[in-house]
């Protein structure tokens, strides 16, 4: 089991977030010892239909534990929101914690439980991180295959590709048509591949709503889905006093590169670094890797990225509380030099205080005019790392 940096309490109750297949399930049976844990899944069948015929069940269970016992798992507790009507009573009553996982914050929003209006923390666990994987990190893999924990169980790429195929069409059926989040099961598939397709770029709606062959509201609600159901991630424009007129919409990121190359059918097609391709799943990989490690350590930090009319871009900005600013540009590069960051350089000159860092592959750290260029992953761990 490999050490994650996301780091849950013990003495509070508390939900843990996250896609299928992100470890949460692992991450908990190892944090939690069976001896002091009833755990308790609705995976299983039996399980869940038990307490969707009677909910009230888990009182008269928890009421007769041991005094040994002094927490309750419940896997993907979305599956039965009304649980958490229980759950409220004997967070209440009694001196036992719940620790709940769930793949999707819409139903456990949308049954009325409000998360237990505070009485429970709420965490996010993803892909693994770079940092977690130690020496079994390999760049081109993770950029050709994400960062999905079972990844690391294949030996060979046949396998993580039939892998990947795999986990996007249980996807579509176990999480979203068994889960009634959209009655248009066949337009909703179109729009995951159209989606990645278009993964890291600005959202044209009108656009998306043609390819898949729904109005412009049908595809706002899809992405709600894809956010609400934690694949996906939506990348808000950055506001400023800025002379230049600003973009006013959105970029659409999914969770996990090798999730996005399987909607977008392109696994099989290799990844040239000094290609576009390449310094688009990078740009993807180091936005999620800032983006996991900010969740885990930094959780006010807010993430938008900037472009003017002109098409002139900053790939990521983050706003620090009682920080400067920090501008961010991606090169996949491995040897930086001014004509690469000209633009960067201009815009962040134009940003009164900001920090402006780039992260690459470059072997070497180095300063060109107020920009401090850095290795990737010195970059992510001097900014997203706390110890």
């Amino acid at each position: 089991m490999l050490n994650r940096c996301i780091k849950l309490p013990k003495n509070q109750s508390f939900f843990l977030f996250g896609a299928r297949g992100c470890g949460k399930s692992t991450l908990l049976e190892t944090d939690f010892s069976t001896e002091s844990t009833l755990f308790l899944s609705l995976l299983d069948p039996l399980t869940e239909d038990r307490f969707a015929r009677n909910p009230g069940e888990l009182k008269a269970i928890a009421e007769a534990l041991p005094p040994t016992i002094t927490h309750i798992v419940i896997d993907e507790i979305q599956k039965q929101p009304r649980l958490l009507d229980v759950v409220h009573e004997l967070i209440e009553k009694t001196s036992l914690c719940f620790a709940m996982t769930g793949s999707s914050a819409r139903k456990v929003k949308y049954g009325g439980a409000n998360l237990l209006a505070g009485r429970a923390f709420v965490y996010h666990l993803y892909p693994f991180s770079w940092l977690e994987v130690g020496g079994l990190f390999d760049l081109n893999r993770a950029l050709q295959f994400g960062m999905l924990p079972k990844i690391f169980f294949f030996e060979t790429d046949e396998e993580r590709i039939l892998f990947l195929q795999a986990y996007a069409l249980t996807y579509l059926k176990e999480e979203i048509w068994a889960e009634q989040l959209t009655k248009k099961l066949d337009a909703f598939r179109k729009f995951l591949e159209v989606a990645a397709q278009c993964n890291g770029k600005i959202i044209n709606y009108s656009n998306l709503a043609r390819d898949v062959g729904v109005d412009d509201k049908t595809i706002k609600e899809y992405f709600s889905i894809l956010e609400d159901t934690l694949i996906g991630y939506i990348l808000e424009p950055f506001q400023h006093s800025f002379r230049k007129r600003l973009s006013q919409k959105p970029k659409f990121y999914y969770f996990d590169l090798g999730v996005t190359r399987a909607l977008a059918r392109q696994l099989t097609l290799p990844l040239l670094p000094g290609t576009s391709a390449y310094g688009e799943v990078f740009e993807h990989f180091i936005i999620l890797e800032c983006m996991k490690l900010a969740s885990y350590f930094y959780t006010e930090f807010r993430f938008s990225y900037l472009k003017t009319k002109d098409d002139a871009e900053i790939d990521l900005i983050v706003e620090r509380p009682g920080k400067p600013l920090l501008c961010i540009e991606i090169k996949s590069s491995s040897n930086v030099n001014a004509t690469n960051i000209q633009t960067f350089l201009m815009l962040t000159k134009e940003i009164s205080g900001c920090e402006a860092v780039c992260f690459s592959n470059d072997n070497f750290a180095k300063k060109i005019e107020h920009v401090t260029v850095l290795p990737w992953r010195d970059g992510i761990k001097q900014y997203f790392f706390s110890r």
